[in-house]
């Protein structure tokens, strides 16, 4: 007989060997592309944090989300360009910003080649993750619930980018 130790241990060497087998990519939870994505901007988890606020590391790279109505960026109106926090990739053009009423800031379109996708399952829930094409920040959600002509909701963090006006 094997001893519940043995068993544990064994089970635990078995799990490991199946995500690195790819057992994410045959469940669906990530797909081969993502599975094999790569970032031109990286850096050293103690760099990112030296680099970001408490908020925007827990954002951008924990993929955490911010507080609604608290990111001054839901209230820019101005003409101009916002970008990643991470890496300054210019992500969305203030003309693709509208008023969601969702608490963050919102655009019906990003800028070409500025971000890219995956599955994201958390909470129960499947959603569309949206994060910077260049380093990989976590920037928010889409949704299929926005204003035409894409009817696309980018639902963003605020923490997640800066803003320079045009």
């Amino acid at each position: 007989m094997y001893s519940r130790r043995q068993i544990l241990l064994a089970s635990g060497g078995i799990g490991v060997a199946l995500v690195a087998g790819g057992l994410l990519k045959q469940l669906d939870l990530v797909t081969e592309a993502e599975a094999a994505e790569t970032f031109e901007v990286t850096h050293t988890d103690a760099q990112w944090r030296s680099l970001l606020t408490a908020e925007q590391y827990e954002i951008l790279r924990e993929e955490g989300t911010e507080r609604p109505y608290t990111s001054a960026l839901n209230d820019e109106h101005r003409a101009g360009t916002f970008a990643c926090a991470g890496c300054a990739l210019p992500l969305f053009s203030s003309a693709t910003k509208f008023n969601s009423h969702t608490g963050w800031p919102s655009f019906w379109q990003p800028l070409d080649n500025a971000v890219a996708s995956r599955r994201d399952t958390s909470y129960g829930v499947v959603r569309k993750e949206i994060h910077c094409r260049r380093c990989g920040g976590h920037q928010g959600h889409v949704f299929d619930d926005g204003p035409q002509p894409t009817g696309l909701r980018y639902c963003m963090n605020g923490a997640a980018m800066t803003f320079t006006a045009a």
